[in-house]
């Protein structure tokens, strides 16, 4: 990633109504209110087709919403091969994610998927569980994870950025 050049980003779950949505909004606010405003774009999929333009689930809206995030505007869309060319990085929810995505993509582009909260630098904790069946107490927990890994990426973004433009 140059400088100049932005960083694009595709978090991907199952469905993408409840954990990538919740990521696409919680990391466009933190990018947003960072010195990477304008330079990092944010997406998010899923690996199913159940759900494609639909928004996203009641409670993740809800849950965003409590934050201070509106995603209620985003819509469901399956993982499409042309993301593993319009994306610098597809960012995973979980091992099963991971696994499904890498399997439908190009082997040029394996090193480019990473589950989410390893990617951030949430190494004691590598699954974002989905909270679907749950309740408002797991997509609490849920977001919580996002926000961590939403600083994470943050953080980790702007080091990259700072070491490129000393190299």
């Amino acid at each position: 990633m140059a400088e100049d050049a932005p960083a694009r980003l595709l978090v991907v779950c199952l469905g993408n109504i409840c954990r990538s949505p919740m990521a696409e909004g919680v990391l466009r606010a933190r990018i947003a209110a960072s010195p990477l405003a304008g330079r990092v774009t944010v997406d998010s999929a899923g690996t199913g087709a159940w759900h494609v333009g639909r928004p996203p689930d009641p409670r993740a809206i809800a849950t965003a919403a409590r934050h201070g995030v509106d995603i209620s505007a985003l819509r469901a869309r399956q993982l499409s091969r042309d993301d593993f060319a319009r994306h610098d990085w597809l960012l995973c929810a979980d091992r099963d994610n991971l696994r499904d995505v890498s399997a439908r993509g190009p082997s040029d582009a394996h090193s480019r998927c990473a589950l989410l909260l390893d990617w951030a630098g949430a190494k004691d904790v590598a699954e974002i569980p989905d909270p679907y069946t749950g309740g408002p107490t797991e997509f609490d927990a849920v977001w919580a994870l996002l926000e961590r890994a939403a600083n994470g990426v943050v953080a980790r973004l702007q080091t990259t950025l700072r070491e490129r433009a000393g190299a």
